[in-house]
Parts: C-alpha cells; sequence; structure tokens
C-alpha cells in the first residue's frame, strides 16, 4: 500500500510541477504584455503562438531537470532549504538551455524580460507547492497515514542512531516496530523501541506482519549471517535497507571501483582530487573573486579608513595559516585588535569581551567584513571562496593529534566559507563537529554543492554570534 501510495504521489507531483512550469510561463507573459507593468508602445514582437508553442519543449524539459535532480525521489528525511536549492539548480539550468536553443534557433526577438519573469516566478511557484504538499504530508501523517513501518535486524551503536534520529524527526512518518537481536534480551528498550525478538524470528515475523521497511544494523562480529537475512527479505518483498556499524571509517558517499568483478569501497575519495573538477572549481575562485573585490570595494575602502582612524597600527592583519597539502601561506584580514607582541598573539582564539579587539574590530568581526580581504587570497589561489576555514600551525599540530581524520581538510584549498560554517560552527565553537562536517563537504564536493553554501551564507547572512 505504501508503495501504490508513493507511486501516486510521486505522479500528481509530477503534474503539478508540470502545471505550475505551464502557469509560470503562461503568467509571466501576461506581465510582461497584457498586464499594466506591460510596454504598450507599438512595435513588433512575437505571435503569441511563438511564445507558448514553445511550452511543447519547457514543460517536459523541465520535468526531466527535475528529476535529474532527484526532486521526485523519497524526501522524507530532506530539508526544505535542500529542495529549494534542488529547485533553483535545475531551473538555472533550465534558463540556460532555454537561451542556448533561442540563440541557435536564431530567435533574438524572444523577451529576455519575459524569460527572467518566467525564472523567478517558477521558483516561487514550484517552492511554495513544495511547501505546501511537506505540511499536507506531515498532517496527513500525524493522523496515522503515510507512515512507514521499519523493523530493525540487530541492536547495534548504528540502530540507536538511527532510531534516534526517527525519533527527533517525526515530520519524516518513520516508526520503528521493534529490533530483532540474539543477545539483548526481549524487551530491553532504546527510546522506546523495544528488543522484540532474535534474529532467526525475521521469517516469521515477515509472514505474520505488513512491514514497509527492513534495516539490517547488524555489529561488525555478526555479518556473516547478513546472506540469509537479505534472502529472507527479498523473498517477502519487503524493501531491505542496510547500515554497517562501521559508518565511521567509510566517507558519506562512499565510491566504489571494481577490480575483476570484485567491489571495492575506497576509505577516503575526495571529488577534488580529479583534475577537471578542480580546474572548474578553480574557474569559479578566480572570477567570484574578482566580482567579490570589486562588488565590496567601497565597504573596505570605508573599514580601512576606520581602522587606520581609531587604532594605530596597520590595516592589513597576516597571520600563518595551513593550506592544502599542509602548505603553510599568509592569510589577510582587516586587523580588529590591538598591535599585540608575538607572545600575546598566541594566547589563542578570541572570547567574549576579549580585550584585545578594538570597538570597530568587533563590529568587522560580527559582520564578518574583516574576512573581506581575503578575497585576494583566493584570487591567487591560496584559499577558495568554498571550503574548510584554514587554521594556525599550531593548533593544526593540536588538533591532528587529538582529532581523528583532522588531517583530511588539508587535501583541499582552505575556504572564506564552508559547510561547517553555514551550519553554525564558526568563531568559538565545537572543533569535532566542525570537522565533521568539513570532511561531509570533502566527501561530497560537486559544483552544485558550492553554490548550495554560497546560497546558505546569504541565507543565513553574514552576522557571526560567535564571532567576539
Amino acid at each position: 500500500m505504501i508503495k501504490d501510495n508513493q507511486v501516486h504521489l510521486n505522479r500528481a507531483h509530477v503534474i503539478v510541477d508540470g502545471l505550475l512550469v505551464a502557469g509560470s510561463y503562461v503568467l509571466s507573459y501576461y506581465i510582461k504584455f497584457e498586464s499594466i507593468f506591460a510596454d504598450k508602445r507599438p512595435g513588433g514582437r512575437l505571435s503569441m503562438e511563438t511564445y507558448f508553442s514553445a511550452l511543447y519543449f519547457l514543460v517536459p524539459a523541465y520535468i526531466l531537470l527535475y528529476y535529474m535532480v532527484q526532486l521526485y525521489t523519497s524526501r522524507r528525511a530532506l530539508r526544505l532549504w535542500e529542495e529549494f536549492v534542488d529547485i533553483v539548480q535545475a531551473n538555472v539550468m533550465g534558463i540556460i538551455g532555454f537561451t542556448v536553443i533561442l540563440y541557435l534557433l536564431k530567435q533574438g526577438d524572444f523577451s529576455r524580460w519575459m524569460m527572467a519573469i518566467f525564472f523567478g516566478l517558477n521558483i516561487t511557484l514550484t517552492t511554495i507547492a513544495h511547501w505546501l504538499l511537506r505540511k499536507f504530508l506531515q498532517f496527513i501523517r500525524k493522523k496515522g497515514y503515510n507512515i512507514k513501518h521499519i523493523l530493525l535486524v540487530g541492536y547495534s551503536r548504528a540502530a540507536e542512531a538511527y532510531i534516534s534520529r526517527i525519533l527527533e524527526n517525526p515530520q519524516w512518518g518513520y516508526v520503528v516496530a521493534g529490533v530483532l537481536d540474539d543477545f539483548v534480551p526481549v524487551d530491553t528498550s532504546y527510546h522506546g523501541v523495544k528488543v522484540i525478538g532474535k534474529i532467526d524470528q525475521l521469517g516469521n515475523l515477515l509472514e505474520n506482519n505488513n512491514y514497509d521497511e527492513i534495516t539490517i544494523t547488524l555489529p561488525l562480529d555478526d555479518y556473516d549471517r547478513l546472506e540469509t537475512l537479505v534472502a529472507y527479505c527479498e523473498k517477502s518483498g519487503v524493501h531491505t535497507k542496510f547500515i554497517p556499524d562501521y559508518t565511521s571509517l567509510f566517507p558519506s558517499n562512499p565510491y566504489t571501483e571494481e577490480v575483476q568483478g570484485l567491489p571495492v569501497i575506497n576509505i577516503r575519495y575526495v571529488p577534488l582530487t580529479n583534475s577537471f573538477n578542480r580546474f572548474a572549481k578553480r574557474i569559479v575562485d578566480i572570477v567570484g573573486s574578482l566580482f567579490a573585490i570589486i562588488l565590496f570595494s567601497p565597504i573596505m575602502l570605508i573599514s580601512a579608513i576606520a581602522i587606520k582612524a581609531t587604532s594605530p597600527g596597520p590595516i592589513i592583519y597576516k597571520q600563518e595559516r595551513v593550506g592544502r597539502n599542509g602548505v603553510p601561506f599568509m592569510m589577510y584580514k582587516f586587523r580588529t585588535m590591538k598591535v599585540q607582541t608575538e607572545a600575546e598573539e598566541k594566547k589563542g582564539w578570541t572570547t567574549k569581551d576579549d580585550p584585545r579587539v578594538t570597538k570597530v574590530g568587533g563590529f568587522l568581526r560580527k559582520t564578518s567584513i574583516d574576512e573581506m580581504p581575503q578575497f585576494f587570497n583566493i584570487f591567487i589561489g591560496q584559499m577558495s571562496l568554498v571550503g574548510p576555514r584554514p587554521e594556525r600551525p599550531q593548533f593544526v599540530e593540536k588538533f591532528k593529534e587529538q582529532i581523528p581524520r583532522y588531517m583530511v581538510k588539508h587535501q583541499v584549498r582552505p575556504g572564506l566559507t564552508g559547510w561547517a560554517q553555514i551550519n553554525g560552527y564558526r568563531g568559538d565553537t565545537s572543533i569535532r563537529k566542525r570537522i565533521d562536517y568539513d570532511i561531509y563537504y570533502i566527501e561530497n564536493w560537486s559544483m552544485a554543492f558550492d553554490f548550495k553554501i554560497l546560497l546558505g551564507t546569504i541565507r543565513h547572512g553574514f552576522v557571526n554570534k560567535n564571532a567576539y
């Protein structure tokens, strides 16, 4: 029943999105040519039939793009913001493709303003529709509909982590019916989820219950039974998932290769080791940093004057940081502290009400304006727009001994902003959590992910509540 409902839901989803594409296009035509805002001056323009004939191409093309960004896969555990980024990404590709086709067809009279209106309207209306769908699904799940019942096989750290995430997110519509395990006593409870039997009872339970998913979460020492368990699940037709109990060793998006039929999982896969990926990211960094230098030059000029007028010492502060492949470089910032001796400088991170920070410096730190000189670090290739934040050499030496996988972050260029920063780990926050986010970024890098982080930086603003 759940599978049938999901199929119908996806079909309805596709139909609604197709109608939204057509509706956004028609509305953009009306705004451009027929509304009170329209330019009614006489002059040649393409016919309505010519404009509307483009819908034969646009509607299926946009549905295909939504499929490409996986907008129609199961989205129970996905946040609306992540779905919005996917919608924007598909629309950016769509409008670029539309423009290229018009150029190839030599349709120079096609209104660019109408295309721009369509771009904004389609993103807005599609996002609203997906938000309303989420609210509707949350409502019916509270009523007990569209629920997925899950049986866990194996009591392990992975099982506990999975249960915790499901209980923290009731809007997903998952219910853990119980856990099977041979070594933990029956009725043992973890956050209200009980062990209901032994693993060899799986076949009987599958015959007598309507589970929607079986999730195998066996501990490391019990994987010799995996093949039998999977056979049971496949025979019953129940969708089966597998959460290994050694996920801390694997990348979040493991890269596999085949060695003469033998699948091999790489413990660490870094997409930016690929030459093309590095080149593409570097081009974006050069163009983006140059644009930012021009755009923010008035703010940087005012900041420089304010620093010089209120505190003796240099305007720009240079500090050694560790970059890609462990190579040190001098990172630029606007000076926000009083001039210090070398011993004072090595005191460590700034803390709340730190007396070393000037009044102007406090404002620059809170608004992240003090980081703007790093656009020059990016332009010359020492940093990237997006990446893990670089640390000072003494902290690198300390953390590499204390925090597992810490040095993985040095496999890519450090960034001005990053996945950790837009998730709140900036300034005086947990280093361990920051590293977890950095490693996730490194293992899952894509141009779309960089775009998502840059959008997130704009969305969350440049004000840093953890900067002192």
